[in-house]
């Protein structure tokens, strides 16, 4: 279908119009006048066209702008939040078309911002909804354990310790949920200043390792650091931050797994990064859950997640320190075989 500009359908309305009318006069000419000129009728005719023609064309054109610059006035309105003048337009150009794509676009942009606010708005019941959940389980349990010591078990020596010690358990797991929340809200607020600094990965993971080591002789796991080169290498990063994304990997590696399992933290030289992955033979995770791994709170196997006492954000938390050192962090797992966590790291060249 052929689109028309303002310049457009004034042109062709006053030619009509002005042609038409230009015609009612020379015909009233005729009819009114007995002894007709003709040179001089066509001499009126073409006077009252060209004047016709600009007097409707000057109308037509400034009615028509009248309107869009009405249009345009309300669209800066409701931008900018206040009263503004409209924009001044070069009558030459299309304007209509202009005015239809400018409103098309303002369009998009508040579909856009209503679309960005009703996914804030999932985001803040999901996140409540899912730090409720959270918090229930070990408030709960501290509650029922506090009621039994109260009613008399605190005098009961079999059951005192015992309680007290999973009260304990569970003021830590709250505590852990918290400083994730924390973590998390800085981490996607922007928040989050990294200190960068020489350090050795390796070294890094050795560390996160003995402090798991009880964990992991509990469940008989075998923890090996593997090397694909022989030159120590160093990594430029927030070597704190690095910490907790390998000891929230190694942790996950470990509760995820079987008893008799095997965590292993293999390193390759990727020429200006660090490859790093750290892999299970545990349970694994099914294709469908794998590319939602990195979510807040998402969790594959909820009943077993629960049990390892994690908060749920720990792969979220990894996923932001990571990002935000300029770095990738990716996931590959096979149901019933093992899960590989990787990411890089910025060589200290």
């Amino acid at each position: 279908m052929k689109e028309y500009s303002a310049n457009n359908i004034s042109f062709y309305f006053s030619l009509f119009l002005s042609i038409f009318i230009g015609i009612l006069l020379f015909i009233g000419d005729l009819i009114f006048s007995f002894d007709v000129n003709w040179n001089i009728a066509i001499i009126f005719f073409l006077i009252a066209f060209v004047f016709s023609f600009l007097l409707l064309r000057t109308m037509i054109l400034s009615f028509l702008y009248k309107r869009i610059r009405l249009i345009y006035k309300t669209i800066n309105q409701h931008k900018t939040g206040k009263p503004g003048n409209p924009e001044k337009f070069n009558y030459r150009t299309d304007l209509i078309r202009q005015v239809n794509s400018d409103v098309n676009r303002w369009m998009e942009e508040q579909e856009q911002k209503m679309n960005e606010i009703i996914n804030l708005s999932n985001y803040r019941k999901e996140f409540v909804g899912n730090v409720s959940h959270e918090l229930k389980t070990p408030i709960f349990n501290i509650q029922g354990y506090t009621i039994t010591l109260l009613e008399g078990g605190l005098k009961d020596d079999s059951i005192n310790e015992k309680y007290l010690r999973k009260i304990e358990k569970n003021i830590n797991r709250m505590i852990n949920i918290v400083t994730d929340l924390d973590a998390i809200t800085k981490l996607e607020s922007g928040q989050l200043k990294l200190r960068m600094q020489s350090f050795n990965p390796v070294e890094i993971c050795k560390d996160c390792i003995e402090a798991v080591e009880e964990i992991s002789k509990e469940k008989k796991i075998k923890i090996d650091i593997i090397k694909h080169y022989d030159k120590n290498y160093y990594c430029i990063g927030d070597k704190e931050y690095i910490r907790q994304v390998f000891s929230n990997l190694i942790i996950n590696a470990i509760n995820y797994n079987n008893e008799g399992g095997f965590v292993k933290a293999e390193f390759f030289d990727m020429d200006e990064n660090i490859l790093v992955e750290i892999t299970d033979n545990g349970i694994g995770i099914p294709a469908e859950d794998l590319p939602r791994i990195f979510e807040r709170f998402y969790r594959v196997d909820k009943s077993r997640s629960l049990n390892s006492g994690g908060s749920g954000l720990g792969l979220a938390i990894v996923k932001h320190i990571i990002e935000a050192h300029g770095q990738k962090v990716n996931a590959r797992s096979t149901l019933g075989v093992g899960t590989t966590i990787a990411f890089t790291l910025q060589r200290d060249i």
